[in-house]
């Protein structure tokens, strides 16, 4: 699974003129199931974003993961995380996860971070989306899970 996370005042989704969700301080998750990536992907990232230390401490130093910073998490699926522009201008899509899959796998991802004590606010999968957020600091984050299995 792959996931863009951006460290953020503030983040809201919202799907025609409905708010689907909104935090406060936290980090949004863009997250974006591949081809063959199962349960254990979403949870493993789940865990690898729950402890991310980009959170400042006292001392001002990135240093605290999430929940030690009191903040949420907005987890909004982006099939377009999975874009290959290796042959032209116009990027292709097919490494991405069948979206039925995909929805499970980003719902399941969600489900991680709750299970980790986390709260959670979601976009809404296959949905056109409208997001909304304050960059904070910027921090922004790319993970990948096949880049642990690599290592």
């Amino acid at each position: 699974m792959r996931a863009l996370i951006q460290r953020v005042a503030e983040a809201r989704v919202t799907v025609g003129d409905r708010i689907a969700g909104e935090i406060g301080p936290g980090l949004l998750i863009l997250v974006c199931a591949m081809q063959g990536d199962g349960e254990a992907e979403a949870q493993a990232l789940a865990a690898r974003v729950a402890k991310l230390r980009i959170f400042r401490d006292a001392d001002g130093k990135m240093n605290r993961a999430l929940a030690e910073a009191g903040g949420a998490a907005l987890v909004v699926s982006q099939f377009t995380l999975a874009a290959d522009t290796s042959r032209g201008n116009r990027p292709g899509f097919s490494a991405a996860a069948a979206p039925d899959r995909g929805r499970t796998l980003y719902e399941g991802f969600a489900q991680a971070l709750r299970d980790l004590g986390l709260p959670v606010a979601m976009g809404e999968f296959g949905a056109d989306m409208r997001v909304a957020l304050v960059n904070d600091g910027p921090v922004t984050i790319w993970m990948d899970t096949a880049d642990r299995a690599r290592a």
